[in-house]
């Protein structure tokens, strides 16, 4: 990881990817690392860059920025076809506000001790969902490293990343849409198929992953494994409102799983169809709604991870 091309999302973290900038281009100069920068400037840019950068010969490349930062150049890693996506190795300096796929590979929030994990370049190879849904009539399909949410996570990030746009970011405006999308969600009839098991049910919100956190540190698929082949799947039945107050806490280490009106599930196919149509998001990324279909893509993502 001597020679990199870096790739900043300049508003990330409620600004802090320009803001910081500075500090960390002069960590990165000062641990000998060679790099090349860039800000994105719009929604999905930095898959293009990511792309692009592959066609150039550039095979190292560090996200600065959130989870949805890494998820733009993760889909720009597949988008490309001059190497294997393994041979390109993706690092992250976490600016974001959420920080959940650094939770999981080890990366600290600390820009020093990021940089640090960087240069001593230990790597780990994890599979990559891929999952296919509709924006409005159109079928699109995106990949994703950590957890994609439907049902009230989507609902939540949807009015959040809408918020951001508009200037409101951080913890407090999250919070604030915690409690109203709280207020304003209703449940959803679903209709899944995981490999050959199909299930109906009233449900709250579904959850499918790679890795185990979202939201800024829930625990939402406690028992995901980043690099065994499979996907993991935490549904969450018709739960009262007052109910989900009640276990929010529980959310944090994974314990809500016991209660029993969650279900969790093991596959590598997964359909889901709903009446009304619910809406998606991957990586904290808001997509399109339902009809979905997911698989995954085996130890596909070269990533750099903490010792």
């Amino acid at each position: 990881m001597n020679k990199c091309f870096v790739i900043i999302n300049p508003v990330s973290g409620c600004g802090r990817g320009k803001k910081d900038w500075r500090e960390i281009s002069d960590l990165l100069k000062n641990t000998g690392i060679h790099f090349e920068p860039i800000f994105t400037k719009y929604r999905c840019h930095a898959t293009e860059l990511a792309t692009e950068a592959i066609e150039k010969g550039w095979r190292h490349i560090i996200s600065v920025g959130g989870d949805g930062t890494i998820n733009e150049v993760v889909n720009g890693i597949f988008a490309q076809d001059y190497v294997p996506t393994t041979e390109v190795t993706l690092a992250m300096i976490p600016t974001g506000e959420g920080k959940d796929l650094g939770r999981t590979i080890g990366i600290p929030s600390d820009y020093r001790d990021a940089i640090n994990a960087i240069k001593n370049g230990t790597t780990f190879v994890q599979d990559a969902g891929l999952v296919r849904y509709y924006d409005g009539n159109t079928q699109k399909k995106r990949y994703f490293v950590n957890i994609a949410g439907m049902g009230y996570d989507a609902f939540v990030a949807k009015r959040t990343n809408y918020m951001k746009e508009h200037g409101h970011d951080g913890v407090v405006p999250y919070l604030s849409s915690l409690f109203m999308c709280l207020l304003r969600y209703k449940y959803t009839n679903v209709k899944f198929k995981i490999d050959e098991l199909e299930l109906k049910d009233t449900i709250f919100s579904l959850n499918v992953g790679i890795c185990k956190y979202n939201g800024g540190g829930m625990m939402q698929v406690p028992e995901a494994i980043p690099d065994d082949g499979l996907l993991d799947v935490t549904v969450i039945k018709k739960l009262g409102k007052l109910e989900v107050i009640k276990n929010a806490k529980n959310l944090y280490d994974g314990s809500f799983v016991r209660h029993p009106m969650v279900q969790t599930f093991r596959g590598k196919t997964i359909s889901i169809e709903s009446e009304p149509e619910i809406y998606l998001e991957v990586d904290g990324e808001s997509l399109g709604h339902s009809p979905f279909q997911f698989g995954i893509i085996a130890r596909s993502v070269k990533i750099v991870v903490a010792k």
